[in-house]
């Protein structure tokens, strides 16, 4: 495509995608590295905090680029599990389980690798609206995206990437099933306490239906925070203060304290209007139960840039239709299938919190599972999908739900002692 596109004198860009998160950089990357003319857009200044346990699991992984180098803070080879604070176990393995990152660091290096690939960068730049119809649009293949100090762009196809309060997703009609709220606090820690916590993390299931609380080690310091339901603001401030009193860490001023909210989508949720797709959390792809992120973003990202090349190079309205169905299709059959067993297993977290634990505690293959989904080698919905004991059992869980059975046996045999060691177990 010509990299002078012309309307009016003005160039046309290919793809715009907008927001520099994970999705949007690999949005722009994969549109850029087939030679595209892409510009990324974001608001910010990086490299820029944000709002994230920065958990590196394999799905992630595996989405990142050829030869990206993580920039890991440490590597996890041990879980604390705990119920509110009761029933504590810690389960080890030989083999890593994820890595942990700080979200600025990373996010700046994908962005490096979209602009390696290609794409052009612009920061400082907030973009309010986007328009497909009006005096804006020179013709029907152009979508015009507005700066917040009035500067209008041109493009032939647009990649939303902007977060979960996304101006793009509210553009397309992006709807929405479940809403949570995180914080966070970063606690710095004198090495003696960070060398208690290197190489492990604690996930706590939290008092709150569907609520857990976790503890990452970042080198000298602790990224330490919790996840409920909106509308439980003050409860779920609550047990993050619980949280960091019981692990003996009231003691340390955080250097950075946040919340966000992260959106599920519902599953007829659009992903695309015209020539704008979404991707990430703007169109609301976040895994349900856990609300993992980076690796949605990732791969619908690259999955958005690669279909926006094809939706740029449309002729008309009818073609450019019918790639944006097919990017459609894409996500609904991966990361929808995904997100529909996430709901389910939520559903039952929600009622069971301690049938979970129990579990992962006691239980070795459901342990085994949680190692395998953690490092990349499988998906919930593969076990779920491949393993008759697991549909039986998820489906009668199900079922129980539905029922009103929501009372399970208790976790016998667990250590109450936080931070008990456990075997090596995988």
């Amino acid at each position: 495509m010509s990299s002078e596109n012309e309307a009016g004198n003005r160039r046309v860009w290919d793809v715009v995608v907008v927001g520099a998160g994970p999705g949007g950089a690999s949005a722009a990357r994969a549109a850029a590295e087939t030679g595209r003319r892409v510009l990324l857009l974001e608001k910010a200044e990086l490299p820029r905090y944000k709002t994230c346990g920065g958990g590196i699991i394999g799905p992630t992984r595996d989405a990142l680029p050829p030869g990206f180098e993580l920039p890991l803070r440490d590597r996890v080879h041990a879980v604390t599990f705990s119920l509110n604070g009761r029933l504590t176990r810690t389960r080890r393995s030989k083999r890593m389980l994820f890595g942990l990152v700080n979200r600025p660091e990373f996010d700046q290096r994908l962005v490096e690798a979209a602009v390696k690939a290609g794409a052009e960068l612009r920061t400082g730049a907030a973009v309010t609206r986007v328009e497909q119809h009006g005096p804006a649009v020179p013709d029907r293949r152009t979508v015009a995206v507005v700066l917040a100090g009035g500067e209008t762009l041109l493009a032939r196809a647009v990649v939303g990437a902007d977060g979960s309060a996304s101006r793009i997703g509210a553009h397309v009609g992006v709807r929405l099933d479940q809403v949570d709220l995180g914080l966070e606090s970063e606690i710095p820690v004198p090495p003696e306490v960070a060398g208690d916590w290197a190489g492990r993390v604690l996930i706590d299931w939290g008092p709150l239906p569907g609520s857990y609380g976790w503890v990452f080690p970042k080198g000298d310091t602790l990224t330490v925070g919790v996840i409920s339901a909106r509308g439980e603001g003050a409860a779920t401030k609550r047990y993050l203060e619980d949280l960091v009193a019981r692990l003996g860490l009231s003691g340390f001023e955080p250097s950075v304290s946040s919340g966000h909210l992260t959106r599920c989508r519902t599953d007829d949720s659009p992903l695309s209007r015209g020539r704008v797709l979404v991707c990430g959390d703007a169109a609301g792809l976040i895994e349900p139960w856990t609300r993992e992120g980076i690796s949605f973003a990732l791969r619908s990202g690259r999955l958005a840039g690669q279909w926006a090349v094809r939706i740029a190079e449309a002729n008309d309205a009818v073609d450019a239709r019918r790639q944006a169905l097919n990017y459609t299709f894409a996500i609904k059959s991966g990361l929808g299938a995904e997100m529909g067993i996430g709901r389910r297993l939520l559903s039952v977290f929600a009622h069971r919190p301690r049938l979970v634990h129990t579990a992962l505690i006691g239980f070795r293959p459901a342990w085994t599972a949680f190692a395998q989904i953690t490092r990349g080698s499988t998906t919930l919905a593969s076990i779920v999908r491949t393993h008759p004991v697991a549909r039986r059992t998820l489906a009668a869980l199900d079922r129980g739900e539905r029922a009103g059975q929501h009372d399970e046996p208790g976790a016998s045999g667990a250590s109450e002692e936080p931070g008990a060691p456990g075997r090596s177990d995988a």
